[in-house]
């Protein structure tokens, strides 16, 4: 048996140790991620991924990626390959090939032959309407369909027409035959295929008749000598079915557990209303910086590193909960502060002259890259006489506590020297355009020979160097902490700044750069970057509420 690492235990990791000690599967784990592909993969998959991917390593075992592509309806080619994209992203491999459910038609098939010539399933005319009517509710037991008690002859005949295609969309379904009067309502006589006359997008027009998903779930686990088929908790009502079907056929009988899924506060996992999002435009599609989905985070700046720590973090139990989005922000700042450069980006730029500075003159000043790796080395930065600062980082008629630039007020430009205002310069409108300064030569690097301190250090950026650029600043895209539907939508998830103004080393970045712009927060070059046209996402902010919570209850 392969030893187990430090991680963290969970009574799905127990169960899998436990099979191991007793010898259960011959020493095997062997896990799968079954994603549908009728839509992107959002974060609660990351959390599934991260467990049925982890684990297997863990214990030296394998894991599957499977399509379970059983409604062509919904099913897309650009869903599937966004999905292999994003779980090699994450930072994991499948063992390969990669499966379809479609694989397993032919076998599903013929077992479903085997089951009616047992009498253990049966064709049925009743429409859905009538089969849900029929079903019974949570207190009262069904009834039987009027068709329940055909011959085996005249269900594989009526069975084999359905594959024909000889009859319309929804005239005849094939349900198994178990209880109606079971009190798990997935037992009475559930729906094993539908006829669909749709074109997928694998099997193309082979095929007229379809799977539902709870009938070939436990097939393709027992086709693939699945181990442990771990599933989120909605699926535990399902389960007596699955085993029903595995041990009618009399086949291998994988062990299903299930575990709590991921809900995030002021975000929606349904991939309906995400898809509802995309196609009515509130978006501007799937990898939308705003949206929950893989594809969106990734395009917003969220590391796989973070998605990780954040899932191992939260950990697996049986009961759904709710995780706080601070927690996940928390994870993504911890793992950007260890790795990402710090530069200078002026969002709202304010001029600034220095009136006692020489004109036509520069100089570089030596900046530090990243505080918290010292191998990152330093840059050089361009000083001149006229900058740029943050609107808000200047006041003229100030606040107590306001401790930034004001009237006579003197501060530290970082990494450069002190100034102090002197006057300010306003348009027709009385708004401030220009604000003048001196500066203090003895105090470059930002530190004053003579000992005298200053409240406030704020960025900058050299109006004669800087580099024009876009930022894109995002809120959470719901304004409420559980959400419902769109009406809950916040019409200030997102803030496009299009004069912002960056420091040189900026311009040349490339999609997927990140770093930290001082005292703003964390960015990320968009997908829309282009040479000496940057783009950058906002991230995450600096401020980390989690982190004082953590800190307060150590």
């Amino acid at each position: 048996m392969n030893q187990p690492d430090s991680s963290p235990s969970n009574f799905v990791r127990d169960i899998i140790l436990n099979d191991l000690q007793t010898n259960k599967y011959q020493g095997r784990v062997h896990t799968r991620f079954p994603p549908e592909p009728n839509g992107y993969l959002h974060i609660g998959h990351a959390k599934s991924i991260c467990l049925n991917f982890g684990l297997a390593a863990e214990f030296g075992g394998k894991t599957n990626l499977r399509f379970d592509d059983t409604n062509p309806e919904k099913e897309e080619q650009e869903y599937v390959d966004s999905i292999i994209d994003n779980v090699r992203w994450l930072g994991f491999q499948w063992q390969e090939p990669i499966h379809y459910a479609s694989d397993y038609f032919g076998q599903l098939y013929e077992w479903a032959l085997k089951m009616i010539r047992e009498n253990k399933a049966f064709v049925c005319d009743l429409t859905a309407d009538e089969v849900r009517q029929y079903r019974g509710t949570l207190t009262e037991g069904g009834k039987e369909s009027p068709y329940r008690n055909r011959t085996v002859e005249e269900n594989l005949d009526l069975f084999e027409r359905m594959k024909n295609g000889e009859f319309p969309d929804g005239s005849r379904t094939l349900r198994a035959k178990i209880d109606m009067a079971s009190k798990n309502l997935n037992m009475r006589d559930p729906v094993m295929y539908r006829i669909l006359n749709a074109e997928h997008h694998r099997t193309g027009n082979k095929w007229c008749i379809y799977p539902m998903y709870d009938y070939a779930h436990g097939q393709s686990d027992s086709i693939e000598g699945i181990t442990h088929s771990i599933c989120t908790l909605e699926f535990e009502d399902h389960r007596p079915l699955y085993d029903w079907y595995v041990e009618q056929l009399g086949i291998y009988h994988p062990q299903q557990i299930e575990f709590d899924r991921l809900n995030l506060t002021y975000t929606m996992l349904s991939k309906r209303k995400l898809l509802q999002l995309v196609k009515d435009g509130h978006v501007r599609g799937w990898d939308d910086p705003r949206m929950p989905t893989l594809s969106g985070i990734r395009r917003r700046g969220y590391t796989p590193e973070a998605l990780r720590n954040f899932c191992k973090a939260i950990g697996v139990s049986k009961t759904n909960g709710t995780i706080e989005l601070g927690l996940l922000e928390h994870h993504v700042r911890d793992d950007l502060n260890k790795r990402a450069p710090r530069l200078m980006a002026v969002l709202r730029p304010l001029r600034v002259v220095i009136d006692n500075y020489p004109e036509g003159e520069s100089e570089l000043m030596e900046a530090v890259n990243n505080p918290e790796d010292a191998s990152a080395g330093t840059r050089k930065v361009p000083f001149s006489r006229v900058l740029y600062i943050e609107q808000d980082d200047f006041k003229e008629d100030p606040p107590k506590q306001f401790f930034r630039l004001s009237p006579g007020k003197e501060v530290r430009l970082r990494w450069g020297y002190f100034i102090t205002c002197t006057s300010v310069v306003k348009d027709e409108k009385g708004e401030i355009v220009e604000i003048h300064c001196t500066y203090d030569p003895a105090t470059r690097g930002g530190n004053a020979p003579d000992g005298r301190k200053v409240k406030a250090t704020i960025h900058w950026v050299s109006a004669a160097h800087a580099i024009d650029g876009e930022v894109r600043l995002y809120e959470t895209l719901f304004n409420c902490e559980s959400p419902n539907d769109l009406a809950d939508l916040n019409p200030r998830s997102l803030e496009v700044l299009t004069e912002c103004k960056l420091e040189p080393a900026l311009g040349s970045s490339e999609a997927q750069f990140r770093c930290q712009f001082e005292r703003l927060g964390y960015f990320c070059a968009d997908n829309d970057t282009a040479p000496g046209k940057p783009v950058f996402n906002r991230i995450v902010g600096l401020r980390d509420a989690w982190a004082k919570i953590e800190k307060k209850t150590k």
